[in-house]
């Protein structure tokens, strides 16, 4: 017997059940990756045997079996999260609950517990994601369970789950647009309440610091980190070789690690605002709108250089001294801003002062041969009383011709990671190109640092996008120069020129799944389904996630408004709310005065039976029906004919509605008889 034919012969309460167990994994199964792995265990191990037990129509356990996974779910909870309360605390709890209600689905009251239970926990999924895929995951879980909340309450009969689904289809197209004007109209307002992010790790890969070696692990990362959208035609958008966008500036280094100029404890975060940058720009701006994705991180990235503060919804931006823009608090969610900037600029410093020291300091005890190269090359006759730049030039003319390669797994190096790069390995990625290059510099007694970021994008050709991803994160240098302040040198691009000027990323190897798709379909085609999918996944972020109140109301001045507010859209919203309530109420009075509920049920019934092969003429009336039904297909039908003989009596009953109503509502349970 094949497995369709051993779930139709199954009760009704057993093939509901096992539906229903089906849809609520389905609800469960995007959490795994943020639930305990206990947890998950667990829930699975739960819904699995109450699988089974529907299956072999075996009686539920008894309350007191059920407080063992009850305590050990509470005790889980406790002892993974510390609490009860809180986001990942609460929805792994709500999860062990409703894989526990299931085992005690005795009742249609517990059913609409686990209805309840399962509509919470598919809205708790975008706690943690709101993207595309995860919306499309969750509207396919809603009609699921509206479905098996449909279905709960056909209880006469075994109505196909079909039948159910079509009705749920229908609700949920009917409330569509309700919720399409819900979305575009209710007032957004900040939220009374929010929850704490329980992570802070940054998601893009970049920090406060930087280790070397580890920004090679970035580069495995190809997830979107940045889109952005420039204004005015195609001339006016810079090279990929001029997009660089700023992170964090590393000054400190300990021989290992390169850190971040750490906040002073006696100067808040305004009076470091008030430390000037000394940012002169020139040229044409270049005006761009930035999707930045959660990063859980405080600072901005935007081009080089932008000289006023990023256009923020509801947050405030400023930059640091080192000409970084960052936030007050991390950034959480998908943050959309417009800024201008402009690439010819210059900053910093012009003429040598003491504060510019701590940029040539070194670590003790570290790199003793990079230290001896600077000296060397002191020494040197054509450098003797070389400038700065003249410095730059033969260090970078010593990564073109050294031998040096560009290179995403150079090994792990050592304690002297300068040492190792000049003149063991030669080989290294960005930050071990650009560590190296800093400490010659610095041994040679020229102020330089660190600037991480990104560098580089791709225009989607489906929506016009450019797309930075968490692979393009890149680090380079900059050494200060007199008259000049600080310049921007990028040595990487001394050693693999195609890296900056023709963007040519440095890709993983693929893995044997991977290597075999590639066989089957071709590069361009899984470029250009890369491109429609990221162009599809762009919008949903620009006219979904970031459908902000200024938007809502750039929606009222198309409409009419002058200065729209948020008591416009209430009234808006209201007015649309009551048109359609008394549209419906209209067509609903329209719709009983024209025709006859009663006759209506009638045809239906005629068409059910015309579908079995029992044609009658539009003149028969019910209790010949039931008579054509009884001879035609016997006993089987009997619920059908019973039905039929019913209906003619309801036709002259006094108050036939209420009646009508009841055989309605059985019209779309009983079993009627198939061809």
């Amino acid at each position: 017997m094949s497995l369709r034919q051993t779930l139709h012969a199954l009760p009704r309460d057993a093939r509901d059940t096992l539906f229903l167990l089906v849809v609520i994994a389905w609800v469960i199964a995007p959490q795994v990756n943020v639930l305990p792995v206990w947890a998950s265990l667990l829930a699975a191990g739960l819904m699995l045997w109450r699988g089974w037990l529907a299956f072999k129509g075996r009686p539920l356990p008894t309350r007191w079996v059920l407080a063992v996974p009850l305590v050990i779910a509470v005790a889980g909870t406790l002892y993974t999260h510390r609490t009860i309360l809180g986001r990942d605390a609460g929805v792994t709890l709500i999860v062990m609950l409703l894989a526990l209600k299931m085992l005690e689905l005795r009742a249609r009251r517990d059913a609409l517990v686990v209805f309840f239970l399962g509509f919470f926990t598919m809205l708790s999924n975008f706690f943690f994601s709101q993207s595309l895929f995860t919306a499309a995951a969750m509207l396919v879980a809603l009609l699921g369970l509206l479905t098996a909340l449909v279905n709960a309450h056909m209880p006469v009969g075994r109505p196909p789950l079909s039948q159910a689904l079509r009705t749920a289809g229908t609700m949920a197209l009917l409330g569509a647009p309700i919720m399409a004007a819900l979305f575009m109209l209710f007032p957004r307002m900040a939220p009374l309440w929010g929850m704490p992010a329980d992570n802070l790790t940054g998601r893009s890969g970049l920090s406060g610091t930087m280790k070397i070696g580890d920004m090679a692990e970035i580069a495995l990362d190809d997830r979107v980190a940045i889109r952005l959208r420039f204004e005015g035609d195609e001339r006016s958008i810079p090279p990929q070789s001029a997009l660089y966008f700023r992170g964090p500036v590393m000054t400190g280094f300990d021989g290992r690690q390169w850190q971040a100029e750490p906040f002073r404890e006696d100067s808040p975060w305004a009076a470091r605002v008030a430390v000037p940058a000394n940012l002169k720009v020139s040229g044409p701006a270049v005006r761009y709108e930035v999707t930045l994705e959660p990063q859980r991180q405080p600072w901005l990235m935007v081009l080089e250089a932008t000289p006023e503060a990023p256009t923020l919804p509801n947050m405030q931006a400023y930059m640091t001294q080192d000409l970084q823009w960052m936030t007050a608090r991390p950034i959480t969610e998908v943050l959309r801003y417009q800024a201008v900037s402009y690439p010819s600029f210059r900053h910093g410093p012009t003429t040598s002062s003491r504060q510019l020291r701590v940029h040539t300091e070194l670590p003790p005890g570290f790199n003793p041969r990079t230290l001896e190269l600077a000296t060397q090359m002191r020494a040197d006759p054509t450098l003797t009383n070389a400038d700065t730049q003249q410095l730059v030039d033969a260090v970078l003319q010593r990564l073109r011709t050294g031998g040096y390669s560009y290179s995403l797994d150079p090994g792990v190096f050592g304690e002297h990671t300068a040492d190792e790069f000049w003149f063991d390995r030669k080989e290294g990625f960005c930050e071990h190109i650009s560590s190296a290059f800093v400490v010659l510099m610095r041994a040679l007694d020229v102020p330089a640092r660190i600037v991480t970021g990104y560098q580089g994008g791709e225009r989607n050709p489906v929506d016009g996008y450019w797309t930075v991803r968490n692979a393009d994160a890149h680090a380079w240098a900059e050494v200060w120069m007199e008259s000049r302040g600080w310049v921007r040198v990028d040595p990487t691009g001394a050693v693999s020129p195609g890296r900056i000027g023709a963007f040519q990323r440095l890709r993983a190897p693929q893995g044997a799944f991977a290597t075999a798709m590639g066989t089957v379909i071709s590069p361009g085609l899984a470029q250009n389904l890369r491109a429609v999918w990221e162009a599809v996944n762009n919008s949903w972020n620009q006219w979904v996630l970031n459908y902000t109140q200024s938007r809502q109301l750039d929606l009222l001045k198309s409409l009419g408004f002058e200065s729209p507010s948020w008591q416009d859209l209430t009234m808006v919203l209201g007015i649309l709310i009551i048109v359609a309530a008394l549209g419906g109420m209209g067509w609903s009075l329209w719709e009983r005065s024209q025709h006859d509920p009663w006759l209506r049920l009638l045809a239906r019934a005629r068409q059910r039976l015309a579908r079995a092969g029992l044609v009658v003429p539009d003149t028969l009336p019910p209790r010949a029906m039931a008579e054509r039904v009884q001879a035609q297909f016997g006993a089987p039908a009997a619920a059908v004919a019973d039905w039929l003989l019913r209906l003619e009596r309801v036709r002259y009953a006094p108050h036939p509605e209420a009646a009508l109503g009841d055989l309605r509502r059985e019209f779309r349970s009983i079993a009627w008889p198939r061809s």
